[in-house]
C-alpha cells in the first residue's frame, strides 16, 4: 500500500499532466482553424506556367505603355483588355501574358527579363496561351497543327488584329478562308473547280467544318457522335433516320460517294456518272436482271432514275418513290 504523501504527489502530476495536454490540444485546433495570410496574388497566364503572379511583381498597363504605346493602344479594342477589368478594377493586361514586368523595367528593358511571343518557340508560345484558354481548346497539343509547329501566333495577333469583325473577335490576322490557304494552298484550287462549296464566294467556311484547335478526327475534322452529321446539319434532306438505311451512308459515311472541297463531277461526285459509282458495290446486280444491259456505264438510264431515295428510305428497301 502506498504512503500518503506519494499518493498525493502522483496524483497531482498526472493531473497537472492531463492539463498541459488539454491546453496543448486546443492551442493546436486554435492554430489550424486561425486564417493563413496569403500573399496578395493574379491569376495570370506568364511564360513559367506558374498558378499565380506576386503584385509585388508587377509594375502595371501603364509603365508598360511608356514604352509600347503602339502596343498599348492597339490592344484597347482587344477581348484579352477585358482581363483588366477582372478583380475588381485591379487585373493586369501587358502581365497576364508577357510575365511580371518588374524585372523586365528595372534592368532598362533587357528582352530576356520578360517574354517575347515573338522569341519564343511555337511550343512556348501556344502553352502561354494554353493556360488561360485550354479549356476551350483542349486537344491542341495533340493537333496536327500543333504537331507541324504551328501555334496559336501564327494564326492569332496577341493584341489587336486591325481586320473585319469577324476576324477581330479571333484575333485572326486574316480572314476565311486567306488565312487557312496561306498554309493549305493544296486545297484552294479545289474550290475553283465546276461543283465546290462555296467557300471562297463566304456561304461556307472552313471552320463549320474543321476544328482547327484539334479534334479526335482526321484532318481536324469536328468530332460527331454521327461522323455524317457536319454534313447533314446542312443537308438536312439526307439526315434520316429512315426505316431503310442505305448501308453504304453508315458504314463509309458521305464521302464514300462525295469530295468535300470541289470536284469536276456533279453532285461532288467521286467519280463522273453516276452508275459508275453504284456499280462499285453493286456489281453482281447486272447479272442477268433488267440492269444488265451494259450496266455501270454511262450509255444507260441513270440507277437514280428509279432508285431516287439511295441516301435512305421510308418506303422502299430498294429505295425506289
Amino acid at each position: 500500500m502506498w504512503h500518503k504523501p506519494r499518493r498525493v504527489a502522483t496524483i497531482f502530476l498526472l493531473s497537472s499532466l492531463a492539463g498541459a495536454l488539454s491546453i496543448g490540444a486546443a492551442a493546436a485546433s486554435a492554430q489550424a482553424t486561425k486564417p493563413v495570410a496569403k500573399p496578395v496574388a493574379t491569376l495570370v497566364a506568364n511564360p513559367s506556367r506558374t498558378a499565380v503572379l506576386n503584385q509585388a511583381d508587377v509594375v502595371g498597363s501603364e509603365v508598360c505603355a511608356t514604352c509600347h504605346a503602339a502596343e498599348s493602344s492597339s490592344i484597347g479594342a482587344s477581348p484579352h483588355a477585358k482581363m483588366e477589368l477582372l478583380h475588381g478594377g485591379k487585373g493586369v493586361t501587358c502581365e497576364n501574358c508577357h510575365g511580371a514586368g518588374k524585372a523586365h523595367v528595372e534592368s532598362g528593358g533587357d528582352p530576356s527579363k520578360i517574354f517575347k511571343f515573338g522569341a519564343a518557340t511555337s511550343k512556348e508560345a501556344s502553352a502561354t496561351c494554353l493556360t488561360c484558354h485550354a479549356g476551350a481548346h483542349p486537344d491542341f497539343e495533340r493537333s496536327p497543327h500543333a504537331k507541324a509547329g504551328v501555334s496559336c501566333i501564327s494564326c492569332h495577333s496577341v493584341h489587336n488584329s486591325g481586320k473585319a469583325p469577324e476576324a477581330e473577335a479571333s484575333l485572326l490576322k486574316e480572314e476565311q478562308p486567306k488565312l487557312c490557304f496561306s498554309c493549305h494552298a493544296e486545297t484552294k484550287g479545289s474550290f475553283s473547280q465546276p461543283f465546290h462549296h462555296k467557300v471562297e464566294e463566304g456561304l461556307v467556311k472552313c471552320s463549320d467544318c474543321h476544328d482547327v484547335h484539334g479534334t479526335f478526327g482526321n484532318n481536324n475534322i469536328r468530332s460527331t457522335a454521327d461522323n455524317n452529321a457536319i454534313c447533314t446539319k446542312c443537308h438536312t434532306e439526307t439526315r434520316g433516320p429512315f426505316v431503310f438505311e442505305h448501308a453504304a451512308v453508315k458504314s463509309e459515311g458521305c464521302m464514300g460517294c462525295h469530295t468535300p472541297h470541289g470536284s469536276q463531277n456533279a453532285r461532288l461526285l467521286n467519280v463522273p456518272h453516276i452508275n459508275q459509282l453504284c456499280n462499285s458495290c453493286h456489281s453482281p446486280v447486272s447479272g442477268s436482271t433488267v440492269h444488265g444491259m451494259n450496266a455501270g456505264s454511262a450509255d444507260v438510264t441513270p440507277c437514280i432514275s428509279c432508285h431516287t431515295m439511295i441516301h435512305g428510305s421510308n418506303i422502299n428497301p430498294a429505295f425506289i418513290r
